[in-house]
């Protein structure tokens, strides 16, 4: 039997050893992940034990997380409202009784987030090619910009709205200047990462030809980067919907406050039917927002 030639001898040393280099790696990666998982658990309280009365009257020692998912059902059950079909529309009237306020802030809860997806596209639009690597004018800048971005994303918008609040007063004007601001550094990072990824081959055409360096975003990036700017916008802005809906908590406006209201005075019907109305208009926005991205990028009557 005659025996493999020395390159065929060579790849399968090479292949076995990248096997094996494969192999310790994903090891080395699952007992990392399993340590990250159960120290995770034990800080979050996961493994935390408490004594719970069963209906018969025994005691028994369990998991807290198990023992309390039966008071979250309870909890839920609370909330759901009285219906019958005799009935049905006086118990819909009751559920949606404060309906005419609810709608009124719910229209705020909208312009809110609207204004404020408006000023964080301004603000990450600007701000997302010099925080490009492959586009900053210099190295000073770059960094500048991105420890900006990442310093106003990284506190929560509930706190920038305590911050706005205190300076403006309680009012739209808080929640709109939080969430945008939130907003700025959340898709700064996304466009700035757009542009990362974009073919540079454009740029570098139009860098030759003797363009500007606005010349070279103008004309070389943001027509690669517009369907991804598109598609972070929308989602934000069903994201800022829901967050303008929380941020009323502390006075800056929208359903918030009423939420706030509710669960003070216990009403759990009046949260069930806010989430209800807030689950709609996330619904809806989300179906428009899909078929407006589809007609710019040209995928109207494509696929499913």
């Amino acid at each position: 039997m005659t025996s493999a030639s020395p390159a065929i001898q060579q790849f399968e040393l090479d292949y076995a050893a990248a096997r094996k280099s494969a192999l310790r790696t994903n090891t080395i990666s699952t007992v990392f992940f399993a340590l990250c998982f159960v120290v995770t658990a034990w800080m979050g309280g996961f493994f935390d034990m408490t004594d719970v009365t069963l209906a018969n009257g025994d005691r028994v020692s369990m998991w807290k997380i198990w023992a309390g998912l039966p008071r979250l059902g309870e909890y839920l059950y609370k909330t759901l409202p009285v219906l019958h079909w005799e009935t049905l529309w006086g118990d819909l009237v009751n559920w949606f009784w404060r309906w005419k306020i609810w709608l009124q802030l719910l229209v705020e809860t909208i312009l809110i987030a609207y204004m404020a997806t408006l000023l964080g596209v301004v603000g990450a639009f600007l701000l997302s090619f010099p925080a490009s690597r492959n586009l900053a004018p210099n190295r000073i800048i770059f960094n500048v910009t991105r420890r900006y971005l990442e310093i106003i994303r990284t506190v929560p918008d509930l706190v920038w709205a305590l911050i706005f609040v205190f300076c403006f007063g309680v009012g739209p004007l808080a929640g709109v200047l939080a969430i945008g601001l939130h907003a700025t550094g959340a898709l700064g990072k996304l466009y700035s990462e757009a542009n990362e990824n974009a073919d540079m081959r454009p740029v570098e055409g139009i860098k030759a030809s003797g363009g500007s360096w606005f010349d070279q975003i103008r004309y070389g990036i943001v027509p690669q980067v517009i369907p991804n700017i598109i598609s972070y916008t929308l989602l934000r802005f069903e994201i800022n919907v829901r967050s303008s809906s929380i941020i009323g908590f502390v006075g800056a406006g929208g359903l918030g406050q009423e939420i706030r209201v509710a669960m003070s005075l216990q009403e759990y019907t009046d949260l069930s039917a806010l989430f209800l109305i807030i689950f709609t208009t996330v619904i809806v926005i989300d179906m428009l927002s899909e078929n407006v991205r589809h007609r710019i990028i040209g995928l109207t009557g494509k696929g499913v």
